[in-house]
C-alpha cells in the first residue's frame, strides 16, 4: 500500500475583509433557510400522519418521539448558527469604522476619523455602523 500523493497547490485567494464578512454571514443566512425547509418538512410529515387518521397510540408516541429528535437537532443547529454569527459580528465589531464600498473596493478598508463623528476618510461620506457607536450611548473612544 503506497502513500498518497499530495500535490502542492498554492490558491491565490483575494477577498476583502468585507467580503469575506458577507460570505459568512451568507453562510449564515443558508443554513438558516435549510433549517426553515427541515422544520417546514416536519410539519408536512405530522399533517400527512394525522389525514391518515390512526387509531394506534403506538403510532402516535413514535411520530412524536421522531419529531421530538428533529426539532432537538434543529435547536442545537440553531444554537451553533447564534455562536457563529456572534463571532462575525464581533469580527466585524474589532473592524470598527472599516468601510466597505461596492463602487469603490480599493477604499474598503480606509479607516475612520475618529474626530469628525465617526465619518470615514477618503470614502464618500458612510456614518460608522458598528455596534459600538449605534448603541444608545455612545462610546467617546470609538
Amino acid at each position: 500500500m503506497s502513500l498518497p500523493t499530495i500535490p502542492n497547490i498554492t490558491p491565490k485567494i483575494s477577498l476583502t475583509r468585507c467580503e469575506t464578512i458577507n460570505l459568512l454571514l451568507a453562510s449564515i443566512a443558508l443554513e438558516e433557510i435549510g433549517l426553515s425547509h427541515i422544520l417546514n418538512a416536519e410539519g408536512e410529515k405530522i399533517q400527512h400522519f394525522l389525514k391518515k387518521d390512526p387509531c394506534n397510540v403506538e403510532d402516535y408516541i413514535k411520530l412524536n418521539a421522531s419529531v421530538n429528535k428533529m426539532l432537538r437537532s434543529i435547536v442545537s443547529s440553531q444554537t451553533l448558527l447564534q455562536f457563529k454569527l456572534e463571532e462575525v459580528i464581533s469580527i466585524d465589531d474589532e473592524a470598527c469604522h472599516e468601510k466597505c464600498d461596492s463602487k469603490d473596493k480599493d477604499k474598503c478598508s480606509k479607516k475612520c476619523d475618529k474626530q469628525k463623528n465617526n465619518i470615514c476618510k477618503d470614502t464618500k461620506v458612510i456614518p460608522c455602523i458598528c455596534s459600538k457607536c449605534q448603541s444608545k450611548e455612545k462610546n467617546k473612544e470609538c
